[in-house]
C-alpha cells in the first residue's frame, strides 16, 4: 500500500508547474512606500497574478529614493541565478531631481543590457514627466522609455500612474499625503491596469 502510495506521487511530480520568478527593479512605487507591506505594488501584483492563475514569484528589489543609477548598481546582485525575468521600474527620482535625461537613458540601457546579456526577458515601466523642467527635457525623458523599449525588444508601460489620470478618477484620493506616492487604493487600480500586460510578460518566461 506505501510503495504504491509513493509511485502515484512520483508519477504526478513532473506535471506540478514550477513558477517563474521575476524580479521587479524599482524605486519607492515598487517597494511599496507608506503603506503596510501587504498593501504595496509588489504584493498586490503577486495576488493579482495569483488570482489569475500565474505561476510566478515576484521579488521587491524596490529601493526607495533610487535612482537608474542606483538601480544600475544593484543589478548584479538584483539578478541571481534563481532570477527568470525583471522589471525595470525607475526614473521617477531622476525626474524630480530633474537629473539629465541622457544620463538617466544610459543607465536604464545599461540595465536592460546587462539583462539580455544574460539572456532574461525584461519588461519596462516608464514614469512621464510633466513640462516643469521644459519641452526639451519633458520630450528626451519620455522618449527614452519608448527608443528604449524599442532597441530591445521589450514590452513598455508608458506611465506608472496613467491608471491615477483615467477620466472619473480624482488623483488627490488615490495618493498619499505626500501627493506623490500611490495609497492602497491607488496601487490597486495601478495593479489592475498594469496586470494583464505583467500577465503575458510572465506566461512567456521559462523557469
Amino acid at each position: 500500500m506505501f510503495r504504491n502510495a509513493c509511485a502515484l506521487v512520483f508519477i504526478a511530480a513532473p506535471g506540478w508547474a514550477e513558477p517563474v520568478t521575476v524580479a521587479a527593479l524599482g524605486d519607492s512605487l515598487t517597494a511599496g512606500y507608506g503603506l503596510p507591506r501587504a498593501q504595496g505594488f509588489v504584493p498586490q501584483m503577486q495576488a493579482w497574478l495569483d488570482e489569475a492563475g500565474a505561476e510566478v514569484v515576484l521579488v521587491n528589489a524596490g529601493v526607495s529614493g533610487d535612482t537608474t543609477a542606483g538601480g544600475l548598481s544593484r543589478l548584479d546582485w538584483t539578478l541571481t541565478p534563481d532570477v527568470d525575468g525583471l522589471i525595470v521600474a525607475l526614473g521617477g527620482n531622476d525626474y524630480l531631481r530633474a537629473l539629465d535625461p541622457a544620463v538617466s537613458g544610459r543607465n536604464l540601457d545599461a540595465i536592460l543590457s546587462g539583462a539580455q546579456a544574460r539572456d532574461l526577458p525584461a519588461l519596462l515601466i516608464g514614469i512621464e514627466a510633466g513640462a516643469n523642467y521644459g519641452p526639451e527635457f519633458q520630450t528626451a525623458f519620455n522618449g527614452m522609455y519608448r527608443d528604449l523599449a524599442r532597441t530591445y525588444d521589450v514590452p513598455l508601460i508608458p506611465d506608472w500612474f496613467d491608471a491615477l489620470q483615467a477620466e472619473g478618477q480624482d488623483p488627490s484620493r488615490l495618493l498619499q499625503s505626500d501627493g506623490v506616492h500611490p495609497n492602497a487604493a491607488g496601487v490597486s487600480l495601478i495593479v489592475a491596469a498594469m496586470g494583464p500586460v505583467l500577465l503575458d510578460f510572465v506566461e512567456g518566461l521559462e523557469p
